[in-house]
C-alpha cells in the first residue's frame, strides 16, 4: 500500500479551530498528585505550570485539571467549597492566570471540572443554610426534609449513598438533607433558579479567564422528583432497568434543559466553550448528553468496562462511532481516569470465568473484572501479571489512540503505571473505602503522586513525603528513568501522539476483514491502517510502511497483545 498525502494539525491551526475537541488528545491532570512546587506534600498549580514542557512535549492537545478548588477533601475536592476560587493549599488565582497562559504559549486548551449536583459542607450557602430556620430561602438552594416516624427520627427514604450507608443526614433541628454522595457533599437543588443562575455567573467566570472547556462531574444527577411519597431504594432500582428518564434520583429528562442554557453561554465565545458529561447512563440515553443543543460530547466508558478482547473493542467501536455518526457528536475513548483501577492492572488480572452464571451472575463478575475484586483480596501481586498488563495496555491505547473522536489519558498512563495495592487503612483517603469498608477498596491507588525521578524522598514529586505513599517500585518508571530508553511507555506514547496529529483524518474508519477471529484491522481515510493482535501467537502484517509497534516486530510479524501503525 502507498501513503497518502497527510495533513498535519499545528498547534497555531489547534488554537483557531473551533472544532479542535472532536479529535483531540486531552490528558487529565489530578492536581493533588501531579507535581508538588512548595513542599508541601500536596501537588499545586504551580506544580503544573513547571511541568508544561512535559506535557508539551507528550504531544497533547489539551489538558483537563480535576477539581482545584477550596476543599476540605471529603472527596479529593469533589466537595467544593467556593467554585470561583483556588483552594489556598494548591495557589492563588494569579497562579492559575499563570498556569493557563502557559499552557496555551504551548498550543494547548485547558479544560476544568466542574461538580454541579453538590458542594461541600463548608461552602458559604450551606453553612447559611444551617443557621436558618425550616422552609427558608437559605435551605431551599438544597434539599431539605422533614423525616419518617413519630418526630421525625427516621430518615425520609431507605437510599443509600453511592458512598455506601444512608443519603439522608439529619441536622440539629430535626430536618434532614440529601447527599447523593458522601455526608459532606450536600445536593443542590436545581429547581431553584438562583442555583441554576450561580452556576453560569461560575462558568462565565471560568470562560473569562481563558478556559477553553468543562468536564461536568456526574452530569446525570442535577435534576430529581421527590414528590412525595418518596419511592424506596427497591423501587428505584427496578426504574434503572428501564432507561426512559423515570427515575428520580438520575438521568432524568429535565436535565438538558439546564444544559441547553448552558451552550448558549458557551456559544457567546470565540472559539464556543466545549463541554463534556461525565453521564453514566445507558447508550441509547447517551446522545442526549452530547446534543450540540447541550453539552458537545458525553464519555463513554465502554472500553474502559471490557476485558480485553478483540470482539467486544470491535462491537464497542461500531456502536459508538454509528451513535456519533447519527448525532453530529464526536465520539470519546478512554481507558482510566481517577475513579478505576488502572488499565495496566486490570489486563494483567486473571479472567473472571462467568460461564454458567445467570444474568445478575454475570453481571457481578463483569464488575470484579476492574481489579477492584484484586484489590479487595489484598492485592496478591502473584495474581498479577505486570508484564502482560503493560504489554496489553500499550496496544490498547495505541488502538485507542488511532480512533476518530476524542482521547482522554490518565496522568500517569503514559510512564505504563500499575495501581498502586500497597496502601494501608490508615493512610487512605477516600470516603469509599471508609463508608462502604469490606466492599469497597476506594481510589487512592490511582492517584499516588506521579514519580518523576528515581531517587529523593518522594521519587521527585516534592521535597518531603507525598500525601499518599509510593511504592518502592516507583523507581524502576519514574519518568526520568524513561526520557532516554527508547522503548519505554513514555516515548511510546510521546511518538503515538505524534503520529496521530500528523495522521489525523475525518471521523470515520473501514474495518478490513481479515479470518483471524483476535485480529482487528481498521483503516482511516487517508490511508493510515492500525493492527491490533489480540491472540497469543504472531500474525502477518498487511503491505505497507509501519511507522509504530507498541513492541517490536519479530521477522516482520506483529507478536501476540500488539498493535501497529503502517501507512
Amino acid at each position: 500500500m502507498s501513503a497518502s498525502p497527510l495533513s498535519v494539525l499545528s498547534p497555531d491551526t489547534l488554537a483557531a479551530d473551533p472544532n479542535w475537541w472532536r479529535q483531540a488528545a486531552v490528558y487529565q491532570i489530578y492536581p493533588r498528585s501531579f507535581y508538588d512546587a512548595n513542599a508541601d506534600g500536596l501537588g499545586d498549580i504551580l506544580g503544573i505550570t513547571a511541568k508544561v514542557a512535559y506535557l508539551k512535549e507528550l504531544g497533547l492537545d489539551a489538558v483537563w485539571l480535576s477539581p482545584f478548588y477550596p476543599s476540605e477533601l471529603a472527596d479529593g475536592g469533589y466537595d467544593v467549597a467556593d467554585y470561583r476560587n483556588v483552594d489556598p493549599r494548591l495557589g492563588t488565582l494569579a497562579d492559575f492566570d499563570e498556569m493557563a497562559a502557559a499552557i496555551h504559549d504551548a498550543g494547548m486548551k485547558l479544560i476544568v471540572d466542574i461538580v454541579p449536583n453538590h458542594s461541600s459542607d463548608q461552602h458559604a450557602w450551606f453553612q447559611e443554610a444551617l443557621a436558618a430556620e425550616k422552609g427558608s430561602a437559605a435551605r431551599a438552594r438544597y434539599i431539605f426534609r422533614d423525616g419518617q416516624g413519630a418526630n421525625g427520627e427516621l430518615p425520609p427514604s431507605d437510599w443509600g449513598s453511592v458512598f455506601g450507608g444512608p443519603s439522608w443526614t439529619q441536622v440539629p433541628d430535626g430536618q434532614w438533607y440529601l447527599h447523593l454522595f458522601a455526608s459532606e457533599q450536600p445536593d443542590f437543588n436545581w429547581d431553584n433558579r438562583e442555583i441554576r443562575d450561580d452556576f453560569l455567573k461560575t462558568l462565565r467566570f471560568w470562560s473569562d479567564r481563558g478556559v477553553d472547556g468543562f468536564r461536568i462531574d456526574v452530569a446525570h444527577a442535577l435534576t430529581k422528583d421527590l414528590s412525595e411519597p418518596l419511592p424506596s431504594q427497591a423501587q428505584i432500582r427496578e426504574l434503572e432497568k428501564l432507561n426512559n428518564g423515570s427515575n428520580p434520583l438520575w438521568d432524568r429528562d429535565e436535565v438538558h434543559e439546564i444544559y441547553a442554557e448552558w451552550r448558549t453561554l458557551f456559544n457567546e465565545y470565540n472559539p464556543p466553550r466545549t463541554a463534556v458529561a461525565e453521564a453514566w447512563v445507558d447508550q441509547s440515553r447517551r446522545a442526549r448528553y452530547a446534543s450540540t443543543k447541550g453539552l458537545g460530547q458525553a464519555f463513554n466508558f465502554d472500553l474502559l468496562m471490557a476485558d480485553f478482547d478483540a470482539k467486544a473493542f470491535a462491537s464497542i467501536v461500531t456502536k459508538n462511532l454509528a451513535e456519533a455518526d447519527a448525532t453530529g457528536a464526536s465520539s470519546t475513548w478512554v481507558f482510566s481516569n481517577h475513579d478505576v483501577v488502572r488499565h495496566a492492572t486490570r489486563y494483567g488480572l486473571p479472567a473472571v470465568v462467568a460461564e454458567g452464571l445467570d444474568e445478575e451472575g454475570k453481571e457481578q463478575a463483569a464488575k470484579s473484572q476492574d481489579g477492584k475484586a484484586w484489590l479487595l483480596a489484598g492485592g496478591n501481586e502473584s495474581e498479577l501479571d505486570r508484564e502482560l498488563g503493560l504489554r496489553r495496555a500499550r496496544a490498547a491505547t495505541m488502538f485507542m489512540l488511532a480512533l476518530p473522536g476524542s482521547a482522554y489519558l490518565y496522568q500517569g498512563e503514559e510512564l505504563g503505571l500499575h495501581e498502586v495495592s500497597e496502601i494501608a487503612p490508615a493512610e487512605r483517603q477516600d470516603p469509599a473505602f471508609f463508608r462502604n469498608a469490606g466492599i469497597e477498596v476506594g481510589r487512592d491507588g490511582c492517584r499516588v503522586p506521579l514519580p518523576w525521578t528515581a531517587e529523593s524522598t518522594s521519587f521527585g514529586f516534592g521535597d518531603v513525603p507525598a500525601h499518599l505513599p509510593q511504592p518502592e517500585w516507583f523507581a524502576g518508571v519514574a519518568a526520568s528513568v524513561q526520557d532516554t530508553d527508547p522503548t519505554s511507555t513514555l516515548n511510546l506514547y510521546r511518538k503515538a501522539l505524534e503520529l496521530r496529529r500528523e495522521l489525523q483524518a475525518d471521523e470515520e474508519l473501514s474495518w478490513v476483514e481479515n479470518t483471524n477471529p483476535e485480529v482487528l484491522h481498521f483503516v482511516r481515510p487517508n490511508g493510515w491502517n492500525v493492527v491490533t493482535n489480540f491472540g497469543a501467537t504472531a500474525v502477518e502484517l498487511p503491505a505497507g510502511t509501519v511507522v509504530l509497534s507498541s513492541v517490536p516486530l519479530v521477522d516482520g510479524a506483529l507478536p501476540a497483545e500488539a498493535t501497529a501503525w503502517l501507512v
